[in-house]
């Protein structure tokens, strides 16, 4: 197993709303601010590829909703999804997977694209890919409750269940060796994490865990730092907990979403909590 993050941000959004009830004199000192309290994050995504498979692990935002929606996020940015995937050495064609880590706009707004320049005909960006998500956060998407309804966008998402290129991963079995599924609660309803077993530089066994947005940057590492727009704090804090004592007793290199420096680090237990051991790009911690 092969795995390489791509990268399509910056965006912006809320520092507030990205650090919940973390004061900013605090969260600014790692993610400083504009005049607008917005602050850059990445889009990152996940290629893994495994003998004749080739999975993306989410799409970031896609380019179908309006100047105005966009104007929010300082999007468009010059960067596309399938671009990042080319550059790769890739084509759409040769992704025979996509897992939604969930469905918020930023995470599957590239899941489903334009087929016509009128814009006026969705089509899935991977025609050859099985789309994967949880049937729970497919119905909490369908039937969104009023704090996340901004943010699941149903052009996003429903294209891909009547073109029949949708499954779920708690009906049927992903079957691709060395990858296990996570499943939280606290962002939202069954956010699926993959957790991926390969070989590390030196030869050794390596987990790698892709952290979505239970832990979206290096900043984030810390329990009490969550986002505002978790609808289950609380339980976010507990998946958290566990999640990190797993990460530290098993050695894990933790790779994030959003973060705008750092694709990766590891972990460490310290007298404050479990705290940021190393940090850099996924190819210098492997």
């Amino acid at each position: 197993m092969t795995i390489r993050p791509i990268d399509i941000g910056p965006f912006k959004l809320d520092g507030g709303a990205m650090f919940g009830v973390v004061p900013k004199t605090i969260w600014q000192k790692q993610c400083p601010a504009d005049d607008r309290n917005l602050c850059d994050w990445a889009l990152r995504c996940l290629l893994v590829e495994n003998g004749n498979r080739l999975m993306l692990v989410d799409t970031g935002t896609g380019d179908k909703q309006d100047a105005k929606f966009f104007g929010f996020y300082d999007l468009p940015n010059g960067k596309t999804l399938t671009g990042a995937v080319e550059q790769a050495g890739y084509s759409v064609n040769d992704v025979t997977d996509v897992l939604l880590t969930h469905l918020h706009f930023d995470h599957a707004g590239g899941a489903v694209r334009y087929a016509d320049a009128g814009r006026t005909t969705l089509e899935a960006t991977f025609p050859q890919a099985t789309y994967w998500s949880h049937s729970g956060q497919w119905d909490w998407a369908e039937n969104p409750n009023p704090r996340e309804r901004a943010t699941y966008l149903r052009e996003n998402f429903m294209p891909l269940q009547a073109n029949g290129q949708l499954r779920f991963t708690d009906k049927e079995d992903l079957q691709l060796p060395g990858v296990e599924l996570l499943y939280m609660d606290g962002h939202t309803e069954k956010m699926t994490l993959p957790l991926l077993q390969l070989t590390g530089s030196t030869g050794q066994p390596r987990t790698v865990v892709f952290c979505a947005d239970l832990i979206p940057s290096v900043a984030h590492v810390p329990v009490p730092y969550v986002m505002g727009y978790d609808v289950r704090p609380l339980l976010t804090m507990d998946e958290k907990t566990q999640f990190l004592n797993r990460a530290v007793d098993e050695d894990w290199l933790l790779v994030f979403d959003h973060d705008p420096v750092y694709e990766a680090a590891t972990v460490e237990r310290t007298e404050k909590g479990i705290r940021v051991k190393d940090k850099g790009t996924l190819t210098e911690l492997l």
